[in-house]
């Protein structure tokens, strides 16, 4: 037997889902039961290389319920916490909110489980009382907190404020972004919250009533967690194990699993514009001067504060020399680009003794920070100091702020002045250069071009068990595109399961004999302009989807005004508002157009007449200009791979299946997929594209 699962778990498993099906009136589906048979065995394989899953659960397999029926149990009897990771908040809380009471009521099972957010997505109580007192100047100590030396901004938001302070101190608001009834603005919210440099902990005054430690505390021995991508990378970057359980005592469930490699790139990007960190540098080094008149009585203090503002002194010079150095790139670029990119990530040998400089600078100077703080954390949990507490903290707050900013520097320059051997994969180091502004700019950005390693050592090899999954995991027919970029183990568990859906029977593919190629961008625009009013039913749903934000704006100004009225794009009303309006105009009678890009490919639900038409604008190719995708492609072909068919070619087959995949959701769905891109067929890689669709009844020159 090579499962370490008896008899017992499975019988609580194969009960569960008899349940589940009686309580909803279903009947067994064969592409479900192999997915719960596939978890089950890979999760309780006794050997621990073996279990890592990958399962791509085509639309209608109840890839949700598969995974929660097989995970539960046996989570449970590995003595392990479950945690799925989604995509997106919202998802998480449909599982919370939904999907996960539902079964268990079901099943009659009792498993306790979160939803786990962020610390960003929680209210700081002690920022909310301190800016809701700058405008009654009780507590004008608070305004240095942004720029340095005093400054009293004209932005704070001060009904709103009030508004959400009053609901916190009454009870009627948790503190959590999410819950609260109206949307609330980055910009608004922003302030209002802590990362966990920032935060007082048990010296603030508000730690009994704390949002997120509340938030926390609730979730001592849950059997489950819910969280997203965002959250499970935020933990690798920290080591794993700071915010969610340790990987080696963790089931992972990622759904939305096609994400999971991007999400990971991105988290561990490093960027530093260079004369905006100049200018913060010299406003430290005033913070420091400022606050030698509060602290300078105190040997220690003065010291310590003597030495941060001659480093930051010296920090703002290493930058001062820096920004010559790579502003001489911008003669480097063309014209029309604001990049310019360093080949093979390599920045040459001058700017990377600077780049060490700065490095080893930043290194003494966070030691140094770190002795400041331990010296206001001293003082908070003292009761005999001169300073007022509000005073104390908002120093403390302001010193936690450069902590997060200067690791974040120290990352990127760390990369910087390492010089990659060439047996290495390279990062992707480019330059962008900000023109428009009075203040000119240079941001220096590093990022991996895999996550290969990212995963591989930081996650597949430490964690207990994880099932990778969502509709669309592979590339061109194979997991071969997703097995490289995750950097999935050898020994992981592949499987494609089929979907109920008669695809010939239900839906239709077609491609206008008329078609223009996407890559001819006027002449393609000017087609679409001509052609996609008369895709637009009259009664039913419509989704178009665009490859870019210009096409779009370019193709609706075209429009005739009677066209514009049915149509609702992306970027003039939030994403859910136009779903919303969609449904409202569908439900009534009245025809209606989305205009979407990437974001509603995936994970938009429209059953029925809500979408009865999908229109794949263009093919869904990466932008060719992206200094990320530009560097990968220079790797692939520089160790004698083909950038367009191992990178390209792949990736826009995913999203090609994903857009397509918005048209049935469910078996009763019924419609037309139409592609306005010649390219499908006059290409020799547009057979490879439309192999790796589902089988529609294709109708290529109509």
């Amino acid at each position: 037997m090579n499962s370490l699962l008896d008899s017992k778990v499975q019988a609580i498993i194969q009960d569960g889902y008899t349940k589940f099906l009686s309580a909803r009136g279903l009947q067994p589906r064969v592409s479900q039961k192999r997915m719960i048979a596939t978890i089950a065995n890979t999760l309780g394989s006794k050997d621990p290389g073996s279990r890592i899953g990958i399962i791509e659960a085509a639309t209608g397999t109840g890839k949700t319920v598969a995974y929660l029926l097989a995970a539960l149990p046996i989570a449970r009897e590995l003595k392990k916490t479950l945690v799925i990771s989604t995509g997106t908040i919202a998802l998480q809380e449909q599982l919370v909110n939904e999907d996960i009471p539902e079964l268990l009521a079901a099943c009659d099972w009792d498993y306790k489980f979160s939803l786990v957010k962020g610390r960003g997505r929680y209210v700081c109580n002690l920022r909310l009382h301190q800016h809701t007192k700058i405008k009654d100047g009780d507590d004008l100590s608070l305004n240095f907190l942004t720029n340095g030396i005093i400054d009293q901004s004209s932005n704070v938001n001060e009904s709103l404020y009030k508004e959400l302070l009053d609901a916190l101190v009454k009870g009627n608001w948790d503190g959590d972004r999410d819950s609260w009834g109206a949307h609330i603005s980055d910009r608004d919210w922003n302030p209002l919250t802590v990362d966990r440099r920032q935060c007082t902990g048990r010296y603030c005054k508000f730690i009994n009533e704390c949002a997120f430690f509340t938030a926390r505390n609730n979730l001592e021995e849950n059997d489950c967690f819910v969280v997203n991508h965002d959250l499970v990378m935020a933990d690798l970057v920290l080591g794993g194990g700071v915010i969610l359980p340790k990987l080696d005592n963790a089931v992972f469930i990622f759904d939305e699993g096609h994400r999971l490699a991007e999400c990971a790139i991105r988290h561990f990007r490093a960027e530093c514009k260079l004369n905006s960190s100049i200018i913060w540098l010299e406003s430290i080094v005033k913070q420091c001067s400022f606050q030698l008149t509060n602290f300078g009585d105190d040997a220690s203090f003065r010291e310590t504060l003597i030495g941060m503002r001659t480093l930051t002194e010296q920090l703002s010079s290493l930058f001062s020399l820096a920004l010559p150095l790579f502003q001489k790139y911008e003669s480097l670029k063309s014209p029309d680009d604001k990049e310019y990119r360093f080949p093979l990530g390599d920045i040459g040998d001058i700017e990377r003794d600077v780049a060490k400089q700065i490095s080893d600078t930043l290194r003494v100077w966070i030691g140094v920070k770190n002795a400041l703080k331990d010296k206001l954390s001293e003082k908070l949990g003292g009761s005999n100091y001169k300073l007022r507490s509000t005073d104390l903290e908002n120093f403390f707050q302001l010193v936690g702020a450069w902590q997060t900013r200067a690791e974040k520097l120290l990352s990127l320059w760390d990369r910087l002045k390492t010089k990659i051997s060439i047996d290495e994969t390279p990062p992707a180091c480019w330059l962008s250069f900000d023109g428009l502004s009075q203040n000119f700019d240079i941001c220096i950005n590093s990022s991996p071009i895999s996550a290969k390693v990212l995963l591989a050592e930081g996650l597949w090899s430490n964690v207990a068990g994880a099932i990778l999954t969502s509709a669309t995991l592979r590339s061109l027919g194979s997991f071969n595109s997703l097995r490289f970029e995750a950097g999935l183990p050898s020994a992981s568990e592949f499987l494609a399961l089929e979907g109920p859906f008669n695809y010939a029977k239900s839906a239709k593919l077609r491609v206008p004999k008329d078609a223009i190629e996407g890559n001819l961008v006027e002449a393609h625009n000017l087609y679409v302009i001509k052609k996609i009013g008369l895709t637009f039913d009259k009664c039913l749903g419509t989704l178009a989807l665009f490859s870019s934000r210009g096409q779009m704006l370019e193709v609706f100004d075209g429009l005739s005004k009677q066209d514009k009225k049915r149509v609702l794009m992306q970027g003039k009303y939030s994403n859910g508002e136009i779903l919303r309006l969609h449904r409202k105009r569908i439900d009534r009678g009245d025809g209606s157009v989305i205009f979407g890009l990437s974001s509603f490919a995936e994970g938009i639900d429209l059953p029925g007449d809500y979408c009865r038409h999908v229109v794949v604008v263009k093919l869904p190719f990466a932008v060719p200009k992206d200094p990320l995708m530009e560097a990968r492609s220079e790797w692939i072909e520089a160790m004698g791979g083909n950038a367009f068919f191992d990178i390209a070619l792949p990736s826009a087959s995913l999203r090609l299946n994903q857009a397509c995949g918005r048209l049935l959701r469910k078996e009763t769905d019924s419609g037309v997929v139409t592609i306005l891109d010649r390219r499908i067929i006059s290409k020799s890689y547009g057979s490879k594209l439309l192999d790796a669709l589902p089988p529609f009844s294709m109708d290529l020159c109509f």
